[in-house]
């Protein structure tokens, strides 16, 4: 099939619509003009006969899923160091690994990897951590942009508490090395776009903060970072900022949390209810990892209360406190945490239901790139098409039983293409 930016798929087709809830739609076309999405239909209007269509039979079709936080240096180690918490985790494996990103030869065999595996899986937008080196963030969007996928990169900034080497000499020289990765890519890239990634605050200074706000407001750019994932890092960040009244408060103070700057904060495991209301006001999207939140036994993100209170929430793989780059086994997860949080911690939050983690992995997260992550009219056109007949059952099954086993069964050898803005970017030999 060659690229054609207006086109019809036909096929079963599910997606979240305007409401949050699941759509199904058996044997039905969906229409891209332009890589636009026109909408679903169970009959092609003629104004879009003359439009290419591919029938991809009895495959699933869906939005593109879209991964709000991962780390793609940690790519390499993923599946090593499960046994240990967020802070010694960081120290005996990340930390370690991420020096080695300092050689743009090594930072390229591994990100290759990473990009590899991530074109081939079901994602088709991503929110991505580089490394605080220049030269190999640089190696990265350059990966990507060829991959066609849509993501923000980010070259992270840290000034205290990481090993020797990788940490930048000062605020000013860390604002001086955003300033220069931004300078160097600016123009270069139509789908690969910059994001500014203070780590955390553990190590990020006060001074470094102000800096980042300073190129946020002369940019505009949004903002990525963690927030509550472990109550040892939480107790650190007290010590580290005493006149801040919470972990959020610490961002808010520094002008980088939400309002008139976009901004993903991953993991809020342990958050206060008044950090809750400010994640609110302020627009703040949290970006939901529940594998490695249980991998680090960092504890169970109270998803229910965040969709609840009307909170932004989308899926992140995590990679490498998760192992896998799969946002179908992030929906999985998602479910399986809630179960375990309404069982053992509050029995008033209940479970999240299978269409809400599907939402969560598609519009959910796509609400960060603008009108993205469904099949409603006016979204750009991201899908994904499944063949699932190799996941084997005896019965009859319906279009909503089929997708559930999707995310709970399916890897990329399920995957038939994938389409990005209307751009087929992979296609299954």
């Amino acid at each position: 099939m060659q690229e054609k930016h207006s086109f019809v798929l036909k096929g079963n087709i599910c997606y979240s619509g305007s409401n949050k809830k699941l759509v199904i739609c058996p044997k039905s076309y969906v229409v891209c003009q332009e890589g636009i999405c026109r909408g679903v239909f169970q009959e092609l209007p003629k104004e879009y006969e003359s439009y290419y269509l591919k029938d991809m039979k009895d495959a699933l079709i869906i939005p593109g899923l879209v991964d709000l936080h991962t780390h793609a240096p940690q790519y390499a180690f993923r599946g090593l160091g499960m046994d240990l918490e967020l802070l010694d985790w960081l120290n005996t494996h990340t930390f370690p690994e991420e020096m080695k990103y300092a050689d743009a030869d090594y930072a390229k065999r591994a990100y290759t990897m990473f990009v590899d595996d991530l074109k081939k899986s079901a994602v088709t937008r991503a929110v991505i951590f580089a490394t605080m080196h220049v030269e190999g963030t640089k190696v990265l969007m350059d990966l990507l942009e060829e991959s066609g996928l849509d993501t923000y990169v980010g070259k992270v900034s840290m000034d205290r508490n990481a090993l020797e080497g990788l940490q930048e000499e000062s605020p000013k020289a860390a604002s001086e090395a955003v300033r220069q990765w931004l300078l160097e890519t600016e123009g270069h890239y139509e789908h690969t776009k910059p994001i500014l990634t203070p780590r955390f605050i553990p190590s990020c200074s006060d001074a470094l903060m102000e800096e980042l706000h300073n190129i946020q407001k002369e940019t505009g750019l949004p903002l990525q970072s963690h927030l509550s994932e472990n109550p040892g890092e939480i107790q650190w960040v007290q010590e580290l900022c005493p006149n801040s009244l919470s972990y959020s408060d610490a961002y808010y103070q520094a002008g980088l949390f939400g309002g008139d700057c976009p901004t993903i904060m991953a993991h809020c495991v342990w958050l206060k209810d008044e950090e809750i209301s400010l994640i609110k006001k302020q627009g703040v999207f949290i970006a939901h990892c529940p594998q490695s939140n249980t991998n680090l036994s960092s504890g169970i993100a109270p998803v229910r209360k965040f969709l609840d209170e009307g909170i932004s929430v989308g899926l992140g793989s995590d990679m490498a406190a998760g192992y896998s780059t799969s946002v179908l086994r992030a929906m999985a997860d998602t479910i399986q945490c809630s179960k375990l949080r309404w069982r053992l911690v509050d029995t008033e939050q209940k479970p999240v239901t299978l269409e809400e983690a599907f939402y969560l992995g598609t519009a959910g997260g796509g609400a960060f790139f603008g009108k993205v992550g469904s099949f409603l009219d006016g979204y750009e056109f991201d899908a994904v098409v499944f063949d699932d007949s190799g996941l084997l059952h005896p019965q009859e099954l319906s279009v909503k039983e089929r997708l559930e086993r999707l995310i709970y069964l399916a890897d990329d050898r399920q995957i038939q293409s994938k389409f990005v803005k209307g751009n087929l970017i992979y296609e299954k030999n």
